[in-house]
């Protein structure tokens, strides 16, 4: 399903559904993240995670007008995965200030390192920051949106339940993880033949 004006609540109706459906998006998203060692978390978005932001936003910033509205469908919409890819936001995550600006200064390009790894099939390298550059000579960001664009093969294997592996092999993050069964098989669900 596309995301368009028609296709928003108002804002009241938002306000008042909002309360009940927060849990099942909460969790929705909970199942689509994945955590890459301690400091990389990856939320993978579709559909119903970028309507629930661009609605939060209308919200937050009590926007009503179609010109408004219409601006926020065009920064966030390009998240939605389109059949052939994963999308993510990818976020770094340092409580302490003093060691986040640290680390964001040696993660320069970790964001260009991540890569999804299906069970038989070579690694697929993230395409990060298509939007905009989102770091300097002196430090990375702490939020970079990715998307891993699979060949057909790769497609056919986790729709027919290949397992997967996410990771990085920075210089300064080497990390890697199985994707666990029910985050897979919702993020199959992005994908089609």
């Amino acid at each position: 399903m596309t995301i368009t004006i028609d296709s928003l609540m108002s804002l009241e109706a938002y306000t008042r559904q909002r309360k009940e459906s927060k849990p099942r998006v909460i969790a929705h998203r909970r199942l689509r993240s994945v955590r890459l060692g301690e400091h990389l978390n990856l939320q993978f978005e579709d559909e119903q995670t970028v309507r629930y932001q661009i609605q939060e936003m209308l919200r937050i910033e009590k926007i009503f007008e179609e010109e408004g509205i219409r601006s926020e469908i065009e920064a966030y919409a390009p998240l939605v995965p389109n059949g052939s890819n994963w999308k993510a936001t990818m976020l770094i995550e340092y409580p302490d200030p003093h060691e986040r600006k640290r680390e964001l200064a040696r993660l320069i390009g970790v964001e260009d390192r991540m890569f999804v790894e299906v069970e038989g099939h070579p690694r697929v390298y993230a395409i990060a920051d298509e939007d905009l550059d989102r770091e300097n000579d002196e430090k990375t960001s702490a939020v970079h949106f990715v998307r891993f664009e699979f060949p057909k093969a790769a497609r056919d294997a986790l729709l027919a339940g290949a397992g997967a592996k996410l990771g990085c092999d920075h210089t300064h993050y080497p990390a890697h993880v199985q994707i666990a069964p029910e985050t897979l098989a919702s993020l199959a669900g992005d994908l089609r033949p």
